[in-house]
């Protein structure tokens, strides 16, 4: 019964009117992703009025172009100038943009396409065959779950401070303070607006982006006046060539970082309201802690770009499943499908796939075929897009801050998102100067806002702290919250001290507690073997004498969370 229902899918997305609109979907989901400010959202919503006419699977289809594609579109700005595209290639461009600046452009965009391409056919993998029960683990989340998920990703902070943690913490911390500003989504009181009414509204997080990102980003460039008159690769034609078959090489032999972030992305996807801009960061922040070389992330490092460009095409898979199976959006992009779906009259359910079994697997066909054509198309875009690193970069600086303020006054129409662009640009040129890293501000004010709103939910609910403790998903996240913070010092002292041994053991223990609290057996069981590898590595250590190994610096390092 799959098998038939997969060939009469196939046969619905086989035709050439299909394909052609899913191609120019894609295209167009490439240069919505590639210009700041332009967001997949607001790509879809476009795309959205032409298929009403179209019959569904075809619609459907023509709108997974364009998500796929946005995806994908925000590495080309990213990596050649330092300014995300989308929220969800925010982490490429730590270690995309200081690669191109390293003379290998090429290469950079090879590794960030592949990345992708196989991040998101690994989804649609797990999407074909793991939806209905992917999609539960979705509908157990209560509010404080999400408030602890986030909490988690807030703890990361540490990872992106660099070698100045004090900084970095400084610079979490601002983000935080800067997502409060604006009315309370909650009651609707007004805070640090200064008696201005403007400000009741908030900071944008596309001008706050794009402000400490693009315009900080330029003025650094321009300062030098002998900088400003060169092109930012000027190298002659091979800067222009995209590396892939170096790129597929090195994509390829990080196979573990692949596939423990495409997981990621997936997991992520499956959780309404979490979406790439969270996963992107998870994914980078779990490579660097499981790197030999974590040192080196920030500089131009291959693992710090397959890392959060798998997970972020992988998270719309996970966002799919959600949608399908559960009639809940993951994020603005499902959202806005899962309207196209009710034009149609589908109503997605845990039924859907048993009810609309040619539907589904359409769309499961077409978010497969939608990374094909994106690695097709975007391999030919990115010749000409890499052109841009030829460009002088006082012509070039000019050329972006214009389409970043066309971007950003078109986001809401209005003049204040352009004041909030030029007062973050100057803050992150003085932070820039003052050796306070970026990502830290970014991820607080991204994660700030949906921290907030989950716990205004959790404590209508219960104003008790107990449901952030006991509950199983909600102590998960937070004991992983726990020894995330401590990570830091973990690294730096393995094999130097002796306390170090016990960390890998009582994470193991400690995360096999939630597991025993979950319903099922499976779970449980894992519960089982994490107690036993405590144990196991416990044992091991005795059996050494409690001594540690210098070796062990240098081996790889291990959190699975």
């Amino acid at each position: 019964m799959i098998f038939e229902n997969i060939l009469l899918a196939v046969q619905e997305l086989s035709t050439l009117e299909t394909l052609l609109f899913m191609s120019i979907g894609t295209l167009a989901g490439l240069v919505a992703g590639a210009i700041p400010g332009f967001t997949i959202a607001m790509a879809i919503v476009l795309t959205l009025p032409f298929t009403f006419s179209m019959p569904p699977a075809q619609g459907l289809a023509t709108m997974m172009g364009v998500f796929v594609g946005g995806l994908s579109g925000g590495l080309m700005s990213g990596i050649l100038t330092g300014i995300p595209g989308t929220p969800s290639s925010v982490a490429t461009t730590f270690d995309g943009f200081p690669m191109a600046r390293n003379g290998r452009p090429g290469l950079a965009l090879g590794i960030g396409v592949w990345a992708s391409f196989f991040g998101g056919t690994i989804s649609a993998v797990l999407l074909v065959t793991l939806a209905p029960q992917l999609a539960q683990i979705g509908l157990e989340f209560q509010p404080s779950d999400y408030f602890m998920l986030v909490l988690f990703a807030l703890t990361i902070t540490a990872s992106l401070a660099g070698e100045n943690l004090t900084k970095g913490l400084i610079a979490g911390a601002l983000g935080l303070l800067i997502a409060t500003i604006g009315e309370d989504e909650a009651s609707g009181i007004a805070r640090f607006t200064f008696g201005f009414d403007d400000m009741r509204q908030g900071f944008s997080f596309l001008p706050v982006l794009i402000g400490l990102f693009a315009f900080s980003q330029l003025l650094t460039d321009l300062e030098d006046r002998v900088k400003a008159k060169k092109a930012l690769s000027e190298d002659g034609s091979s800067a222009v060539r995209v590396e892939h078959l170096a790129a597929i090489k090195i994509v390829l032999s990080q196979w573990v970082n692949l596939l423990r972030s495409s997981f990621i992305g997936v997991f992520t996807g499956v959780l309404p309201a979490a979406g790439s801009s969270i996963s992107n960061i998870l994914a980078y922040d779990q490579a660097k802690k499981a790197s030999k070389t974590p040192e080196k992330f920030g500089t131009g490092c291959a693992e710090g770009i397959v890392a959060p460009e798998s997970a972020n095409n992988a998270t719309a898979g996970g966002a799919l499943i959600t949608m399908m199976a559960l009639g809940i959006p993951g994020d603005i992009v499902t959202a806005v499908m899962l309207g196209a779906l009710l034009i149609h009259d589908v109503v997605p359910s845990p039924s859907f796939v048993t009810e609309e079994p040619v539907l589904a697997y359409s769309m499961f066909l077409a978010f497969f075929v939608a990374n094909f054509l994106m690695i097709a198309l975007q391999s030919g875009a990115l010749r000409l897009f890499v052109l841009v690193t030829k460009v002088r970069m006082y012509i070039l600086a000019a050329i972006i801050l214009a389409y970043c303020g066309i971007g950003v006054f078109a986001l809401n129409n209005i003049e204040y998102d352009m004041w909030t662009l030029f007062l973050f640009g100057i803050l992150g040129y003085v932070l820039r100067k003052l050796g306070f890293p970026l990502a830290p501000i970014i991820l607080g004010v991204v994660l700030g806002h949906i921290a907030e709103l989950w716990l205004a939910r959790a404590t209508a609910i219960s104003t008790s702290v107990l449901p952030f403790i006991i509950q199983p998903w909600s102590m998960f996240f937070l004991i992983l919250a726990v020894f995330s913070v401590f990570f830091s010092s973990y690294q730096d002292n393995l094999g130097k001290k002796t306390w170090t041994l016990f960390y890998t053991p009582a994470l193991t223990a400690a995360m096999s507690v939630p597991m025993f609290l979950m319903e099922g057996t499976a779970r449980p069981i894992l519960g089982v073997i994490l107690l036993l590898l405590s144990g196991f590595l416990l044992n091991r250590a005795r059996q050494q004498g409690w001594k540690v190994n210098p070796a062990d610096a240098e081996g790889p390092r291990l959190l699975e969370g």
